[in-house]
């Protein structure tokens, strides 16, 4: 679909609620207007874009009724797109190839109601957490959370030591969480040795010795 396609299908939509719809006024692409209210302006573009979403941002400054309307993808629109459009007050429609449309969000004021729940978890893995192990921005590598720091110093704890007891390894090392990190063996790095008895994987522990990654990352 060209863009010059998604007019008509915004146009009869918005004629059908009493606006009187004309299109590139002053570099708007769409906009209509119904007795005394506010315009309403809607910006077209076959695909959702960041530059679709600072156009819509700059037609803030001339009303509060701003949309988005796109062509439809094949796989339709990830639900983060509404979500962001909501977050900055814009309304977003899609329109299939047939011409019919949908609105997905109304450009309303939006306050997105922050969870407690997910704040706590922040909290506790930033309490949790040992140091500052990771590099902001990293991407392709592996992150150092407080689960992961737990977990190698019960490996460094094994590699020094040898199969221990559960209550042994949890004693030595302060790690509360043991039996789990041990049952779950989330890494691969741990195996049963036998009842309430834990070891390393060989491979575990031939990477222990030569790289010396539980010691470092375990401190």
């Amino acid at each position: 679909m060209a863009e010059t396609d998604l007019y008509l299908p915004v146009k009869r939509f918005l004629e059908t609620q009493g606006y009187s719809v004309k299109a590139e006024v002053k570099s708007c692409d769409v906009v209509a207007v119904r007795g005394l209210e506010p315009p309403v302006i809607v910006e077209l573009k076959r695909a959702f874009t960041l530059q679709l979403l600072y156009q819509a941002a700059d037609r803030l400054t001339m009303t509060d009724s701003v949309y988005v309307a796109v062509a439809r993808p094949k796989r339709g629109l990830p639900a983060e797109a509404t979500k962001l459009c909501r977050r900055i007050g814009i309304g977003l429609i899609v329109i299939a190839g047939s011409g019919s449309l949908e609105v997905l969000a109304d450009p309303v004021p939006y306050t997105p109601r922050k969870s407690q729940q997910k704040q706590g978890r922040l909290l506790r893995e930033f309490s949790a957490r040992k140091g500052d192990p990771n590099l902001g921005g990293s991407t392709r590598t592996t992150i150092v959370t407080a689960y992961r720091q737990d977990a190698m110093k019960c490996a460094e704890h094994l590699r020094i030591n040898g199969p221990s007891r559960v209550s042994v390894i949890r004693k030595d090392t302060g790690v509360d969480r043991t039996a789990n990190i041990l049952r779950d063996n989330h890494y691969g790095w741990f195996e049963r040795v036998s009842r309430g008895v834990y070891g390393l994987t060989p491979s575990a522990a031939g990477d222990g010795r030569e790289k010396g990654d539980f010691v470092s990352a375990a401190e």
